[in-house]
């Protein structure tokens, strides 16, 4: 069995979010990124079935040069080896396309269910659409038996289990599987496994991003007094106007 997990790089979730170029540019300065959580449940779960079944996974990324060392940490959790497709990841269609470009001959193809810096959750339906293969998106569950996946998934108001025949493309969600913490052994074996850059074979530019915002700076809280709840009712219509 052969897996493919793709991973994002993102910034910590501490870090301070500014922007250059009259917001029009993420600025980089002084930011440190880790491996986007969802895509640490989607490589542990991958681990999980590959070592039950005798195979391999895979990491796939896309972007340059500095991901490596977060690339280096998806090895150490034991994957086999990766692959960076050297180009400035656009938006989600073009980093589906770059994928789709050695996706083949993979069994099961997992991502997250989106990366917590854009949110777009766009990647894995994109990647089934282009490679002709059934996409699961948001599971809770994924199990492996008679050469098919079943997963259990989020829908609204519950979930629902789906069984597919392989090849096919999920995405992880948080209650997938404990994130697998890398140990001093698969640390120091990651060093050494291989790394593969490829080139870009996409065009992209899909989309651009006209200018970036902040969230408005939270405003203070006004207190009233239990014997005057008349006031609440008065201030979530008048001013915060909810009601």
């Amino acid at each position: 069995m052969k897996i493919l997990a793709c991973i994002s790089v993102v910034p910590d979730t501490t870090t301070k979010i500014t922007f250059t170029e009259n917001n029009t540019q993420f600025n980089t300065a002084g930011v440190q990124y880790i491996l986007n959580p969802y895509d640490e449940l989607a490589v542990t779960r991958g681990l999980e079935i590959a070592e039950a079944n005798g195979g391999t996974l895979t990491i796939v990324h896309v972007g340059k040069a500095d991901a490596e060392p977060v690339i280096r940490k998806a090895l150490s959790m034991g994957a086999n080896e990766a692959i960076r497709i050297d180009a400035e990841a656009m938006d989600a269609q073009h980093v589906a396309e770059e994928i789709s470009k050695i996706a083949e001959g993979y069994d099961l193809i997992l991502t997250g269910r989106e990366s917590i810096d854009y949110n777009g959750g766009a990647v894995c339906g994109l990647l089934g659409a282009i490679l002709g293969l059934p996409s699961v998106n948001v599971v809770t569950r994924i199990d492996y038996a008679g050469g098919k996946f079943t997963f259990d998934r989020d829908i609204d108001g519950g979930r629902e289990t789906v069984t597919v025949a392989g090849p096919c493309v999920a995405s992880a969600q948080k209650e997938l599987c404990e994130p697998r913490i890398p140990n001093m052994r698969g640390i120091m074996a990651a060093r050494t496994k291989p790394l593969q850059v490829l080139p870009s074979q996409t065009a992209g530019g899909y989309s651009h991003y006209d200018t970036f915002e902040l969230p408005a700076a939270k405003s203070g809280v006004k207190l009233i007094d239990p014997s005057e709840a008349g006031k609440l009712i008065d201030i979530l219509r008048n001013e915060a106007k909810v009601i």
